[in-house]
């Protein structure tokens, strides 16, 4: 199944060894393995990318946890594999708390062991849209801090901007979901339906090395919009 992601022979090595380990130490306890996120999205960058995955398990007690501690610590170590470690039982009751995270693992992963358990998942519509409306608020915020914190220097402008656009990827696409709209996953395409639907400009968002300045305030005007869009849809209209 590996074969299908297209990593470099290391992480792959990494990843089968992983998989091995933890049917080894949980036998039947082990209900699924799924790769999601870069590795999922054909956007994986050897030597800057994690490789996610989603265990589920039967049960995380001690016991369970002790049992994959040292596979997950080698795994991460060698080959940056960052595991979620969700219990089976609990995925649906908490699709009203993690929509945009489990829809975005629904949406794009690849199964390596088991059965897939966000194939039958149902996320909520007004729990997508709080869940959107939660993370662009935050991220309004957040920006402003870390505007105030870095001075305005260029290389801490650069960096906030940076790190908070790839945080936004999910709750701006689930937005133009929620409004009936084209949601590529890749970033680029993304921020050009932005521009075409919003009839912004957020092309300096691409390259904050130009100019990081324009890319804050490209990314402000993009917050403010996408703001004002989740409140439009308040109740599920």
């Amino acid at each position: 199944m590996t074969d299908a992601l297209l990593l470099p022979a290391s992480v792959k090595t990494a990843l089968d060894a992983l998989v091995e380990a933890l049917r080894t130490a949980l036998g039947d306890g082990l209900v699924a393995v799924l790769v999601f996120g870069s590795v999922a999205r054909r956007e994986y960058r050897p030597g800057d990318s994690d490789v996610d995955v989603c265990l589920v398990l039967r049960a995380t007690d001690q016991a369970s946890l002790r049992a994959i501690a040292n596979p997950l610590v080698l795994a991460r170590n060698s080959a940056r594999i960052e595991a979620v470690i969700l219990r089976d039982d609990e995925i649906g009751r908490a699709a009203d708390a993690f929509p945009i995270f489990y829809d975005d693992i629904r949406r794009a992963h690849v199964t390596l062991h088991g059965q897939d358990p966000f194939a039958s998942l149902e996320i909520a519509r007004e729990h997508k849209r709080l869940r959107v409306e939660q993370e662009l608020r935050e991220a309004q915020i957040r920006l402003r801090r870390a505007a105030v914190d870095g001075l305005f220097a260029e290389r801490a402008l650069r960096g906030a901007v940076t790190r908070k656009l790839r945080q936004l990827r999910s709750p701006l696409r689930a937005l133009l979901e929620l409004q009936g709209l084209e949601a590529p996953d890749e970033l680029e395409a993304l921020l050009d339906v932005l521009a075409r639907r919003w009839g912004l400009s957020p092309g300096s968002l691409l390259d904050p090395r130009a100019s990081a300045a324009e890319a804050h305030a490209a990314l402000v005007a993009v917050l403010d919009r996408g703001v004002d869009e989740i409140d439009r849809l308040e109740g599920g209209a």
